[in-house]
């Protein structure tokens, strides 16, 4: 079992019905998880929202009109702070119920594994990683196999 953050705040909102989507306490295990070892304290919002809440975000944040699995909103550290200034506020987490739903049917996973591997993947962007070349890539997929292994959640990539 994961220990996760020294402090950990994650507050989780749902704008959609509740039937199949994971109880809050799932989604912070999960975050806790994905932040075991990363980092001390953090202040996330994750919000599970419909398709077209989900598509108006990303549209308005990233230029893309149609509801993606995940998004994630790190953070900025207000102007002036100075670096050595603790700031929790990690970010903010989206993602897209019906979205999930489908590309975990059409993948053959587990509903509840699918929603685990999207939010270790969102929280892994919150601290920084990405997935823009092939290197990042693989080493964000290996963080992610391992973190979901010691959920005892089989490998999303096989």
């Amino acid at each position: 079992m994961t220990r996760g953050p020294t402090r950990l705040d994650v507050a989780v909102s749902y704008a959609v019905p509740r039937t199949g989507v994971p109880a809050a306490a799932s989604f912070r295990r999960w975050v806790a998880a994905a932040l075991e070892g990363r980092i001390l304290e953090a202040d996330l919002a994750l919000r599970i929202v419909g398709t077209d809440e989900g598509c108006a975000l990303n549209r308005h944040y990233r230029g893309k009109d149609y509801a993606t699995n995940v998004l994630s909103f790190p953070a900025e550290r207000p102007p002036g702070l100075p670096k050595a200034a603790k700031f929790p506020l990690l970010g903010d987490l989206v993602l897209c119920a019906p979205v999930v739903a489908k590309e975990a049917r059409e993948q053959h996973k587990a509903l509840n594994h699918h929603y685990a591997h999207l939010t270790v993947h969102g929280c892994l962007h919150l601290l920084g990683w990405d997935h823009e070349d092939d290197a990042d890539a693989q080493a964000m997929e290996q963080l992610e196999r391992e973190v979901l292994l010691e959920l005892g959640i089989a490998d999303p990539y096989s």
